[in-house]
């Protein structure tokens, strides 16, 4: 019979945690980049983030559908991911001119700081891996 204790709570892999300098343009008092602190988040927090990025929405015969906007997906785990700073910081969206963790994002990032901290976000979480890589791995 096989031993499941290697599956029970206590025994599994703690998340991940990283440090990530998503931008040169945050230094600390000595000129250095302050790096964010990112971490992993569970298969029930990434169904949380998906379903608040979906909406019904009315199609073709009247017939009500799901449609999940992956932009707004991606931006509720990247603001689930990330421990440090504190996105939800009041202060700090107050500083940028705007309300909620997402939006805060989108205004303090240029564009390819964005996209390397939501490709750091799927790589901690497991989505780094295409399906030619998980099926050499299932094989080994």
């Amino acid at each position: 019979m096989s031993d499941l204790s290697a599956f029970f709570a206590e025994n599994a892999a703690g998340d991940v945690t990283e440090t990530l300098v998503v931008s040169e343009r945050f230094q600390d008092r000595d000129g250095h980049p302050v790096p964010w602190k990112l971490r992993s988040i569970t298969a029930a927090e990434d169904e949380e983030c998906r379903k608040a990025a979906t909406r019904r929405v009315k199609g073709k015969g009247g017939q009500y559908t799901t449609e999940t906007s992956t932009e707004e997906y991606l931006a509720k785990m990247a603001v689930a991911c990330v421990v440090f700073p504190n996105l939800k910081d009041a202060e700090l969206q107050k500083s940028y001119g705007v309300l909620g963790a997402e939006n805060l994002l989108r205004k303090m990032l240029r564009a390819g700081e964005y996209v390397n901290l939501i490709q750091k976000v799927q790589e901690i979480n497991g989505y780094d891996k295409d399906m030619n890589e998980l099926v050499d791995e299932v094989k080994n």
